[in-house]
């Protein structure tokens, strides 16, 4: 579904992804894991086309999306939950909720669908029911985070971009959120998921990707990763110990 070949992505002239290359195919939960700094934000924000690569090629279903705008890029099916959620604090959960469909109605699709759709939202996070009404501001931050994800399944992706779900949550709220995404994946959903938190993501996820300093550096099943003494000393100890830490993947 999703194929990247030899992206280098900068900021002014500082290089943050270095010939990257990697698949994810229809269906799957693709992790990518890496410490502080490694370029993990910076590659979904490339395929996103927040921050374009200077080279390189990008690959949806087929189509080359590159050079894409973000608003094409959400069209043809590729949406991102940003991290640290970036809700609209002073909109209701409801219309929090409806902004994601944006898109399909805008471009006359039927609100009755999009109305559907938030039910099967509200069934997947019953607390946001309960805060439909509210400012989203007012929620905490794993509600918050539910809120994001249910905004990104709004727009009906074909695949689901998650930037550092777990960021800053309380791990009885991590375990909620994973079980979700696992409810997701269960619905046949294409996820993509960074995650500083490494022993969740594999647990969660089909594939992985490590990177390091803008490359990648290791790739394989979730049990092989799990299992490589280079994983286990360098993430599932160190990032374990410090899953919240600011500024994961940048």
């Amino acid at each position: 579904m999703l194929e990247i070949r030899n992206i280098s992505t900068y900021y002014g002239h500082v290089q943050a992804l270095k010939n990257v290359s990697l698949e994810v195919c229809e269906g799957e939960i693709v992790s990518i894991i890496g410490a502080n700094g490694a370029g993990k934000s910076t590659l979904l924000n490339s395929i996103s086309a927040v921050v374009p690569p200077r080279s390189g090629q990008i690959f949806f279903n087929g189509a080359e999306i590159t050079r894409l705008s973000v608003e094409a890029v959400v069209g043809m099916g590729i949406c991102q939950v940003p991290e640290r959620r970036q809700v609209f604090s002073e909109l209701t959960v409801y219309d929090n909720l409806l902004l994601g469909a944006y898109l399909r109605l805008s471009g006359g699709g039927s609100r009755a669908e999009a109305q559907k759709d938030m039910e099967n939202i509200f069934e997947l996070f019953p607390i946001l029911r309960e805060r439909s009404k509210q400012p989203a501001g007012t929620l905490s931050g794993g509600e918050q985070q539910m809120l994001a994800i249910g905004r990104g399944m709004m727009a009906r992706p074909k695949i689901l971009l998650l930037d550092e779900p777990s960021l800053g949550l309380a791990p009885l709220l991590v375990r909620e959120i994973f079980r979700a995404l696992h409810q997701l994946r269960g619905q046949g959903m294409t996820i993509m998921l960074v995650e500083q938190d490494a022993r969740a993501a594999l647990g969660l996820a089909d594939r992985a990707y490590v990177m390091e300093t803008g490359r990648i550096e290791l790739s394989g099943s979730s049990e092989s990763l799990m299992s490589n003494e280079k994983v286990k000393q360098a993430y599932l100890g160190r990032l374990d110990r410090h899953p919240k830490r600011k500024g994961a993947g940048r």
